[in-house]
């Protein structure tokens, strides 16, 4: 991750059902809470996804953007192994490199302008350190909720560099779906956009998309307008289905970076707590109890084999001590 783990010592248990804030129809920005990332000094990350107005964007369920970030006053990203259910993860760097390992056996780097792409499925396991050489630390990690069908699919691991696109002085890379003619080769289980668009200050630009998706464009610089709405860096805008045609406006003083996430919605409800998505409250305490059996025994039978490499891994928090009701 880049941050793909949780990092709070006491979770919610979110049952997630895709429900939004505001008029029928017109945009709203989702504002972020601030979470240390852990460790003596604790990185800090922007949350604005989930929340209690708005728990998805499509199958998009998870949003945390950090930095720019000196590591040698925070320490950077330092995440040991830790497990992941019922989801993928998406890292997404501006500035910086993190080296990833999981129980795939997959060893890779993150770097700005690269997708990797992790996909727990049934059960995974992975770290994510920022490297020596990285200074300062900018980036979005980013989960897809697996819908009911696929959530238990194999672990997987993919990395995608899409190209840099210029569409009316704008650079934008589009690193799932297709927007502005540009489609991304990785395969996903839902139908998904998302993209990196850097905006001249003061630029316009307009888009199509679908309108059967919904969509949400989070400021990374700058200040963002889009249908009236205005967003500050960590803030995304939501807009929801019903509308095929979306428009942006940057910062008049300033270059403005912006991810656009957006995607069908779930339809589905789903559990979210620390790293593992299920369908249940009793299936949560099942993965937990697996991690913790299998950090007895250096990986097993749903997590995978631990690295060699790996000194140790997380411990999953304690569960909350009342059940979940489920809603919507």
């Amino acid at each position: 991750m880049v941050e793909v783990s949780n990092p709070e010592k006491d979770p919610a248990e979110l049952v997630c059902d895709g429900r939004g804030v505001g008029p029928a129809g017109r945009p709203v920005v989702l504002a972020y809470r601030d979470v240390p990332l852990g460790g003596p000094r604790a990185m800090p990350v922007r949350r604005s996804l989930p929340q209690r107005g708005r728990s998805l964007i499509g199958a998009w369920c998870f949003v945390d953007h950090y930095g720019p970030d000196d590591v040698s006053e925070t320490g950077g990203m330092k995440v040991p192994g830790h497990p992941h259910t019922g989801l993928q993860t998406v890292s997404w760097l501006f500035t910086g490199e993190i080296e990833h390992r999981d129980t795939t056996g997959a060893h890779a780097l993150v770097r700005p302008g690269e997708l990797n792409i992790m996909t727990a499925g049934s059960g995974i396991a992975h770290s994510e350190y920022s490297t020596d050489s990285t200074t300062v630390l900018h980036g979005a990690q980013l989960w897809v909720a697996l819908p009911d069908e696929h959530r238990f699919v194999s672990p997987a691991f993919e990395h995608y560099a899409p190209p840099a696109t210029d569409v009316e002085g704008a650079r934008v890379l589009v690193f799932l779906g297709t927007l502005f003619g540009e489609t991304s080769p990785v395969s996903m289980y839902t139908d998904l956009v998302g993209a990196e668009i850097n905006l001249r200050p003061g630029q316009q630009l307009e888009m199509s998309v679908s309108a059967e998706h919904e969509h949400g464009f989070l400021c990374d610089t700058g200040m963002l307008i889009s249908a009236g709405a205005v967003a500050k860096p960590g803030e995304i805008i939501f807009h929801p289905t019903g509308t095929d045609h979306l428009a942006i406006e940057g910062d008049p003083s300033e270059p403005t970076r912006v991810l656009l996430l957006g995607g069908e919605p779930l339809g589905e409800q789903i559990v979210m707590w620390w790293n593992f998505i299920g369908r249940t409250h009793d299936e949560v305490v099942r993965f937990r109890e697996g991690w913790h059996r299998e950090r007895e025994t250096h990986g097993g039978v749903q997590f995978g084999a631990f690295p060699d490499s790996w000194p140790d891994t997380l411990p999953a928090p304690a569960l909350p001590n009342v059940r979940l009701r489920t809603r919507g």
